[in-house]
Formats: structure tokens, C-alpha cells, sequence
């Protein structure tokens, strides 16, 4: 039982920790990638769908991304989608081709993105602590049902916490590390 409990809290850290990998790659960093799109929705014909299932997304340099879509009459729409979305991106287009340049990125830019991703990163860590409030409360619910004896408990709350802070330590391992990335120019 306790280590059911154990299993299901690190599962849930371990979705935590991917999540936040994925917000931290939507942010850019002044260098071209095709997730930095990911989020990005198009009007496909009446259905709201991602970019990426109405075009292709290619890198063209490191600071070039072009996106082709599937059909001609979705070019327009797919090139206002790009640009009310929050990354602050103008595409042009040139025929089927829709180029989107990434700017250089101001040290201002640089500081509120980091921001941001310390924002991200504390959102992580409130969720993990969630996570370990209620396998600790599941803990105290079995105690209360004796299934479980005090001992077992406290010893079950220590692995949990050592889980926790086990898992605290990537996401401020990963916050660091894109840190450094945002603010090398």
C-alpha cells in the first residue's frame, strides 16, 4: 500500500517535471525551433486545431523558421494565427511559404523572460507540493482506517518528502539551465 502510494506520487512529479520541459520550450531564446510553434492554433475550416496538423513547420537557419501549409487558401489564416499569437513574431509570405524571422532579442525581452520562466518554475514546484500533500493525507487516511501503523506512516511520509525535494531539485536544475540559455546573447 505504501508503495503504491510512493509509485502514484512520483508519477505524477514525473508529468510535473514534463510539463514545464514543454512551457520551457515554447519560450524562445533568439534561436529557431519548431516547437516554438507548437502552441499555436489555426481555424481550420470551423475547428480550432494545432499548427503543425495544418502545416509543415521546418527550421530554415537559426533564426528562420518556415511553415508551408497543407493547402493554398490556408496560407492567410495560418499567417494570422502566427501573428496574434503571444510571441510578439510578423511572418512574410511569399507564395505558399510563410517565413517567420526571429528578432534578436533585447536585454529587456531577456529579463522578462526569465521571469516568466521563474514563473513557470514556481507553478511546478506548488504542484509537486500538492502532490505530496495528498499522498501524505492518503498516509493519514490509512492510519485513521488502521491499514497502516504510525511508524509505517512517518517512515512513508520521509520517503515521500525525499521525493519531493528529489524532484524540487530538477526543476531548479532545469529553471537554471534555461536561464543561462536565455541570457547568453
Amino acid at each position: 500500500m505504501l508503495d503504491e502510494i510512493q509509485k502514484d506520487a512520483s508519477s505524477r512529479m514525473d508529468k510535473t517535471i514534463s510539463v514545464l520541459n514543454d512551457n520551457f520550450h515554447k519560450i524562445r531564446t533568439g534561436r529557431a525551433h519548431t516547437s516554438l510553434l507548437d502552441h499555436v492554433t489555426v481555424d481550420y475550416y470551423g475547428t480550432e486545431v494545432p499548427l503543425n496538423q495544418a502545416a509543415s513547420v521546418n527550421v530554415e537557419d537559426a533564426r528562420t523558421l518556415t511553415v508551408s501549409p497543407w493547402e493554398k487558401s490556408m496560407v492567410p489564416v495560418v499567417e494570422k494565427a502566427i501573428m496574434t499569437s503571444d510571441l510578439g513574431l510578423n511572418p512574410s509570405t511569399a507564395g505558399t511559404v510563410i517565413r517567420v524571422v526571429l528578432p534578436p532579442l533585447t536585454e529587456e525581452r531577456r529579463r522578462d523572460l526569465v521571469r516568466i520562466l521563474r514563473q513557470e518554475a514556481e507553478d511546478a514546484r506548488i504542484a509537486v507540493r500538492n502532490i505530496r500533500r495528498d499522498a501524505n493525507q492518503d498516509l493519514k487516511d490509512l492510519v485513521s482506517e488502521k491499514e497502516l501503523s504510525e511508524d509505517e506512516a512517518r517512515h512513508g511520509e520521509q520517503r515521500i518528502q525525499e521525493l519531493t525535494d528529489k524532484h524540487i531539485a530538477r526543476i531548479d536544475s532545469l529553471l537554471e539551465a534555461k536561464e543561462q540559455e536565455v541570457m547568453t546573447v
